[in-house]
Parts: C-alpha cells; sequence; structure tokens
C-alpha cells in the first residue's frame, strides 16, 4: 500500500517585516534544508483558521520582527502496511532534515498505483507501459550494442 502523508511543520523565521516575507523565506529555508535528500518533498503553506470565528487567518504569526510560519510537507511513502507505518516513516524522514522544527502528521491518504504513474508522468519522468515490452529485453531499438560487437 502506498500512502500520502502530509506533516505541518512550524519553521521559525528571523528579521522579518511582513507575513509574506516570511513565508517566502520559510519556504526557501525548508526547501534548502530538505534537498537534495527529500527533493520530492513538496512545501505548501499552511492553512490556519482562527479558533473562535473558524476564518482563515496568515500561516505566519509575526512578532519582533521574528515569525514562525506554518508549513504543509507533503510525501508518498511506499509499501507501507499500515497508514500509521507512512506517518512514522514520513515523520522521521523530514524531521530527520529539519532538526528543532516541531511536526505534526495532519493528513494520510491511501493513493492507488495509477493515481502515482499519473503524478510522475505529469512531472517530466517516463513511466513503463507493462504492455508495451514483454519483459525480455528483446526489443527492436537496442540502444547498447551487443558485448561482443564492442570488442571486435
Amino acid at each position: 500500500m502506498n500512502c500520502r502523508v502530509v506533516v505541518e511543520a512550524a519553521v521559525p523565521v528571523y528579521d522579518v517585516e511582513t507575513p509574506d516575507e516570511a513565508v517566502r523565506i520559510a519556504i526557501s529555508k525548508t526547501g534548502e534544508m530538505l534537498n537534495p535528500d527529500l527533493n520530492y518533498v513538496e512545501i505548501n503553506m499552511g492553512e490556519r483558521h482562527c479558533p473562535h470565528c473558524g476564518e482563515g487567518i496568515d500561516p505566519a504569526f509575526l512578532a519582533a520582527d521574528e515569525s514562525l510560519v506554518a508549513l504543509e510537507l507533503e510525501m508518498t511513502v511506499f509499501n507501507v502496511e499500515r497508514e500509521e507505518h507512512a506517518s512514522r516513516i514520513a515523520r522521521k524522514e523530514i524531521g530527520q532534515r529539519l532538526e528543532n522544527i516541531p511536526l505534526e502528521v495532519l493528513e494520510v491518504e491511501v493513493v492507488e498505483e495509477e493515481e502515482i504513474e499519473d503524478e510522475t508522468e505529469d512531472d517530466g519522468s517516463v513511466a513503463v507501459d507493462d504492455e508495451s515490452s514483454d519483459g525480455t529485453g528483446d526489443d527492436d531499438d537496442e540502444v547498447l550494442p551487443e558485448f561482443e560487437d564492442l570488442i571486435e
């Protein structure tokens, strides 16, 4: 089973003047910490709501030129047995790179393999079509020459 896991991160940002600036810096800072090891993690602004009225508020809390920004980090975890296992893996992988940043799992969604293949095609990577090849490797369009041809 494959699962898409969304983790909320509280990223501190210093020397900022506006919430928009804080969000941009937090996304950049988080991207630097995750790359290149976890370049497949999507970074989005978190959605915050007022606890009293339910109205949407900025993902950045700003005080004294410092900010705490809520970001949502999304990744797909492959070959897990349960949703709880997927959330532990995502939290561990992300948490190892984001030291001293609190994380909370917001959502775990089971993903069908067809959805994952569609996403990889949209990202520009090549999806393998099982029907186009019989798996023997005897295709007419060979890319590499045979070993004996290289020796001669």
